[in-house]
């Protein structure tokens, strides 16, 4: 079977000292943005906060520049505007506006938007593709539906790996998968992303990918512990097992680090920020379950052994 690292003798479990510093880092800022989240402090998107949506056609190519500057003016400091389009001579004329209000006033948030634009553009035709309004009511459901996803999905995750392996495994690849679904909001939330439905699946997505991961070297660790139970100390067969499948994790991750940079490069501002967390979340879930998720099990088994099934 090719092999891009062969026989690699990396001292892993040694530097676990490190890792858990970084990690614990990790951990806290996105424990931070987590409750900022929660107390609806964070830069949530439409899909949660509530707000409006409007994606058209302008007639003639228009600066994003320009367009912005005028929703501003016209009483949305807070307007999020995505180029969607482009147009053979490489400039745009299809735009998404979001706006974080319902109601402008008098008017509907989208009507204001409308008027906003013919004021501001008037020999140039905006064609209203859709639109969408959500409501605070809506958002705060969708913000709450959004976090029972997340529980759910990660605790059918525990009784996954424990009904395969053990426990205690279980709860190493439960904590190593918290924190990169954490880490990678902290990251966003210092980047002041938005956090919205879209980001939300990728977060589950990286659950279920570092999870793939984190398998792979488990499985690996109990067919070494069978074979050389006898010969060699456990930490010594851990660190052997993530050294043996580093090789198919490297590949993996670097081949599906490619496909979603090139979505990040050119699928469009739509798709931005899932590319974004995906990206973010494959580095993290690759160093996780080398740095995370095995150390805990071995950091377990030196306070109370007791080998895997």
């Amino acid at each position: 079977m090719f092999r891009i690292i062969k026989d690699t003798n990396i001292d892993f479990i040694g530097n676990r000292g490190k890792a858990f510093i970084f990690s614990v880092v990790l951990v806290l800022v996105g424990l931070f943005a987590f409750v900022m989240v929660v107390l609806d402090k964070a830069n949530m998107g439409i899909d949660f906060s509530g707000g409006t949506m409007l994606q058209g056609n302008f007639e003639n190519p228009i600066n994003i520049g320009d367009l912005r500057g005028a929703v501003i003016a016209g009483g949305f400091p807070e307007a999020s505007i995505q180029e969607l389009d482009r147009t053979d001579v490489g400039v745009f004329n299809s735009y998404m506006i979001r706006v974080k209000e319902t109601v402008a006033g008098e008017e509907k948030a989208v009507d204001r938007l409308l008027a906003i634009i013919k004021e501001r553009f008037p020999d140039n035709k905006f064609q209203k593709d859709s639109e969408h309004t959500i409501g605070p009511a809506v958002g705060a459901t969708l913000k709450r539906s959004a976090q029972w996803a997340v529980l759910i999905s990660v605790l059918g995750m525990i009784a996954y790996i424990g009904l395969r392996f053990d426990f205690r495994s279980g709860v190493a690849a439960t904590i190593a998968t918290f924190h990169d679904v954490l880490a990678v909001l902290g990251i966003f939330y210092l980047m002041n992303k938005e956090i919205t439905l879209l980001v939300v699946t990728a977060l589950l997505t990286l659950a279920g990918y570092s999870l793939t991961d984190t398998v792979v070297v488990y499985d690996r660790i109990r067919e070494n512990l069978k074979k050389f139970r006898k010969k060699g100390e456990f930490v010594t067969t851990v660190n052997n097992s993530i050294n043996e499948v580093l090789s198919r994790t490297i590949m993996t991750s670097g081949t599906t680090f490619l496909v979603v940079l090139v979505l990040y490069l050119f699928g469009g501002e739509v798709v931005k920020d899932f590319a974004l967390a995906m990206i973010i979340g494959i580095i993290i879930g690759t160093y996780s379950s080398i740095f995370v998720a095995s150390p805990i099990v071995v950091e377990w088994e030196a306070r109370s052994p007791k080998r895997f099934k």
